[in-house]
């Protein structure tokens, strides 16, 4: 059996982990390759950098299109070879949304309300003022499939569809940036990392849209340093990878963006 201490010891999610840990020790016993329900971009990397040493044990990702922030990961034997392809099914939320604008935390807690587990649900994102789509566990999306629920007071209606039927989010190239800034706040790196101006930054972050390395901030002049990492609903993630000084005392910046 695994150290559970050992491996829990001061752990950011120790729920989410326990559950990954029962999984392992599960492939262990039965020699059975095992899916994870879906989970948050910080309890995986979290659970990889744990498990990902276990000597017996090796783990993939998978959450239904590139790019996806919430993911299952696949547990199996690394002498085994099983099949990659993750249980992961489509779906279709449509309404009017033309007079209520919609995100995609409303999807989700509108089918969170409709008896969805939250690690049932993979990605959903918006399309257009009709509604949205997404990916999830194909028991949801069974139980999902002709349902109607709301989102506030639009009606919504749910289809389960394939994968390769949805319209995936646009993903974004990987780009280097640098700018020189007088100071490391957040605002003003993440106002240059996602083009946007400073106010609209705060705005975001007065909202609780924006993230620093998956967790809410709500300082927009926090100080940042190098490694951490922003993320901005709908226009994906700003790395800072140096801060140097100048010799007129600003800070020159390098940023990865992704």
């Amino acid at each position: 059996m695994l150290s559970r201490e050992d491996l829990l010891e001061g752990a950011q999610n120790p729920d989410g982990l326990t559950v990954l840990i029962n999984l392992a020790e599960q492939v262990l016993r039965t020699w059975q390759p095992a899916w994870s329900p879906f989970l948050t971009a910080p309890l995986q990397e979290e659970s990889l950098a744990r498990l990902g040493s276990l000597s017996e044990l090796t783990w993939m990702s998978d959450g239904g299109y590139p790019g996806a922030e919430r993911q299952r990961l696949l547990c199996h034997r690394r002498d085994d070879s099983p099949d990659s392809a993750a249980p992961i099914q489509g779906l279709l939320i449509e309404g009017n949304f033309l007079f209520d604008p919609l995100s995609p935390d409303d999807l989700r807690e509108a089918l969170q309300a409709m008896g969805i587990d939250a690690d049932s649900l993979g990605d959903l994102w918006v399309r257009g003022d009709r509604g949205g789509q997404g990916v999830c566990t194909p028991s949801a999306a069974e139980t999902l499939h002709g349902r109607l629920g709301a989102v506030r007071d639009v009606e919504i209606r749910c289809e389960s569809r394939p994968l390769e039927q949805l319209q995936h989010p646009m993903q974004r190239s990987i780009r280097t940036l640098q700018t020189v800034e007088a100071s490391c706040r957040l605002d003003a790196i993440a106002s240059a990392g996602f083009g946007l101006s400073r106010a609209k930054i705060v705005t975001h972050v007065k909202a609780g849209r924006l993230r620093l390395n998956w967790g809410s901030v709500r300082k927009a002049s926090r100080e940042l340093v190098v490694g951490d990492r922003l993320q901005l609903q709908d226009r994906g993630t700003v790395e800072v990878l140096s801060l140097t000084r100048t010799k007129r005392e600003r800070w020159r910046v390098e940023l990865r963006r992704s």
